[in-house]
């Protein structure tokens, strides 16, 4: 099994750009909750990547072009997909929106994991 992490951004430079001017000026409306748990304005949070990195579960993160370009697939970003042999959502866009912070997201991947 391999956890899809799918963020409501596209990549590239200036998107990236962009994404920090919004997250800094308007968090409150910033469209990628996934984003806004598992990053600050420039990198990712430690705690974040302590937990990814220890984990025995393949994990992919990848931005809503990167994913549509490789699976072929659209969803409602930002997504959590599970990956056996189809791909299916295990935590979607309304609740990633009702996580307030990353402990949360944390112990809701971690059921994931179980």
């Amino acid at each position: 099994m391999k956890l899809i992490f799918v963020y409501n951004a596209d990549s590239g430079w200036m998107n990236t750009l962009i994404d920090i001017g919004h997250k800094a000026i308007s968090p409150q409306t910033y469209e990628c909750n996934l984003c806004g748990l598992t990053f600050g304005l420039v990198s990712e949070h430690k705690q974040w990547k302590k937990f990814r990195e220890a984990s025995n579960t393949e994990m992919e993160f990848l931005h809503r072009d990167e994913f549509e370009q490789k699976y072929n697939q659209k969803f409602n970003y930002p997504v959590i997909l599970k990956e056996d042999n189809e791909i299916s959502v295990m935590i979607d866009k309304a609740e990633l929106n009702e996580i307030q912070t990353l402990d949360q997201l944390i112990s809701q991947v971690e059921g994931l994991l179980t």
